[in-house]
């Protein structure tokens, strides 16, 4: 299962992911932590202020299920890595993008890929 976006959506999504059982979980996220981030971003702390937003969701998802693991990525979804290739390993996206340019371009991998992806944002 991959989760793109670890911000205010996709901390609730990782989450609630390793709290239902779910294991074995990438997520993707190009962003750093900031202050005006943790009003609201509830896995994020004042000490992971400037720490890679993938990161951190992922290390603090994980405390929830020590059974969980979260492989992060601290990158853009735009970038070649993440292309199609990428994407057909995943039975599902959980798309948790904040920028509507981003969630196009992950929904046109998906329908590439022919991988169902669930648009959160």
């Amino acid at each position: 299962m991959l989760c793109v976006g670890a911000g205010g959506i996709g901390c609730e999504v990782l989450k609630n992911l390793v709290l239902c059982g779910f294991l074995d979980i990438e997520v993707i996220d190009l962003d750093t932590i900031d202050v005006s981030n943790l009003n609201r971003q509830f896995l994020f702390r004042q000490q992971h202020v400037g720490k890679s937003k993938a990161e951190t969701a992922a290390t603090a998802a994980m405390a929830f299920n020590p059974e969980a693991k979260i492989t992060w990525h601290h990158g853009n979804v735009k970038d070649s890595k993440f292309g199609i290739g990428y994407v057909e390993k995943f039975n599902i996206v959980l798309n948790a993008l904040d920028n509507v340019e981003a969630r196009r371009h992950m929904n046109r991998l998906c329908l590439a890929a022919g991988v169902p992806m669930l648009d959160s944002g």
